[in-house]
This record gives C-alpha cells, structure tokens and sequence, in this order.
C-alpha cells in the first residue's frame, strides 16, 4: 500500500474499477447479501445519503418500481436516477411528522451517518450515538410494519442499551462488523428487522447470548 495514502486500500481500488461512488458501498452489499435487507419494488431512505454509494446500490436493487430518498446536507450530483429523491437537511433538526408526509412509509431505513471526528474517544462515540438514536427516531415515524432499520454506531459502553431499545421495535436486533470496516476503526452498524409499530416489553438479555 501506498504509505502516501493509507486510505486507497483494497476496498476503494474495486470501488473506482466497479464504479461505485464510494467504498462504503461493501459493507451494505455484505449486510443485505446476510439478511435480505433491501428488495426489488420496495422504498429506501437513506441518511446521510453524500458521497452516494448506498443510494446507488439500493437504485440497483429495488428496481425502477422502486425509489429511493436520500437525506443529506450535501447532494450526491452523481446520482440521476428518476426514482431517487434527494432532501436536504440535517436528520437531527428535521420535523419527522413533516418527514413522514414527504417520503411517506419506507420498507427500509438505512444509515451510514457519521460524526465529524474529534479524536477524543468519549465525544466521538457520543455523538455517533445521538445520530443512531435519531436514526431509530426517524425509522419509528417512516417505517412500514415488518420494515427494517440499518445504521451505524461507534463502539461504546451505551451500545448494549441502545441495542436494547432497538429490541422495543424489532426482532430480531443484530450488531454487525463487516469486512470493509477498517481495521482500527470503532465502527459497527446496529440492524433491527422486522419493525412493530407498537412498543414491545423491555428486552431482557440472556444471560449465554453474546454482545454481538
């Protein structure tokens, strides 16, 4: 590897020669090839939707009968699907009722929104928190019954709890690393299947399940 630059690994080399906008598009590729996340026909909101590569890839999957809704402060311009809607706007001051009636009900949600890192461990993990529980905030306003919700979260001692409050809306909850994680990176993404409307009873961990 290029030591000048320690990010043109493996995952952004296949990326340009697979004309995929960013690399981050594999880590949503490994996920939904696991769980069947995102189908053709069905609607996709995506957070956090700039550079693209995770609208891109869900344009691909859903099919022209489907669309996609990309929320960004930024526009991914590569993007000119017909069935791609761009909204600007930051997901943490956005008026979810306002929200819901704009994209109307989504099969899926999907997150791949990150904090502008400080270097400080505590802060970082902090703030990459409040933007998955505004992520669980904007599913619970846009989700169809039975829909699903993806989003990325930094490693934490809150983690578990909010893998908890997931398990109020879906079942199953996974925590998920996939391969193109870079390897010092703290970054894991929070899957919650199967969206219920209402609010189940607190999750109870077993006590032989594992955190991840």
């Amino acid at each position: 590897m290029d030591k000048g630059n320690r990010w043109d690994d493996h995952y952004t080399r296949r990326a340009r020669s697979e004309n995929w906008l960013a690399r981050s598009v594999y880590k949503l590729d490994e996920i939904d090839r696991q769980h069947n996340l995102i189908r053709r026909g069905e609607t996709v909101l995506d957070l956090g939707c700039y550079p693209g590569s995770w609208s891109q890839y869900s344009l691909q999957k859903v099919g022209l009968k489907g669309e996609v809704a990309g929320i960004d402060l930024q526009k991914p311009d590569r993007l000119g699907a017909p069935n791609f809607k761009y909204i600007q706007g930051n997901v943490l001051t956005l008026d979810l009722a306002w929200l819901a009636q704009t994209v109307g009900p989504r099969d899926v949600v999907i997150s791949d929104l990150a904090p502008n890192t400080t270097g400080i461990g505590l802060v970082d993990v902090s703030r990459s928190m409040e933007l998955a529980a505004r992520a669980l905030a904007i599913a619970q306003a846009v989700l169809k019954k039975n829909g699903h919700l993806l989003c990325k979260i930094f490693e934490g001692e809150d983690l578990k709890a909010l893998r908890n409050e997931f398990a109020l809306y879906f079942d199953p909850v996974r925590i998920i690393r996939p391969a193109a994680v870079r390897k010092r990176s703290r970054e894991v993404y929070l899957l919650g299947l199967h969206f219920r409307k209402e609010r189940n009873a607190p999750f109870q961990e077993k006590e032989t399940s594992k955190a991840i």
